[in-house]
């Protein structure tokens, strides 16, 4: 049986789906790039959001400083690329 997975490699697989929606990286299934899709990005920031929302008081404090670092920099990523700005 595999080692129980941590929560911040959790995080860590919904912030990739971000980034795979947003052009960022290959497709982990495919191995290929994708074409930006915001929409499908910003649905993978509200999981994360969800996520952080629903396990609050439950977390210790370096789980929570790493959730709001990554929803923070995500954000960033969607608003400037919502703007045009690119990464």
């Amino acid at each position: 049986m595999p080692a129980p997975v941590s929560f911040n490699a959790f995080v860590v697989s919904l912030a990739t789906m971000a980034a795979v929606h947003f052009g960022d990286v290959t497709d982990p299934q495919s191995g290929e790039m994708r074409a930006p899709d915001l929409d499908a990005a910003g649905r993978a920031i509200e999981m994360l959001a969800l996520l952080e929302e629903k396990t609050r008081g439950n977390l210790t404090d370096d789980e929570e400083r790493f959730i709001a670092r990554v929803l923070e920099e995500l954000r960033r990523r969607y608003r400037s690329a919502r703007n045009g700005a690119g990464p």
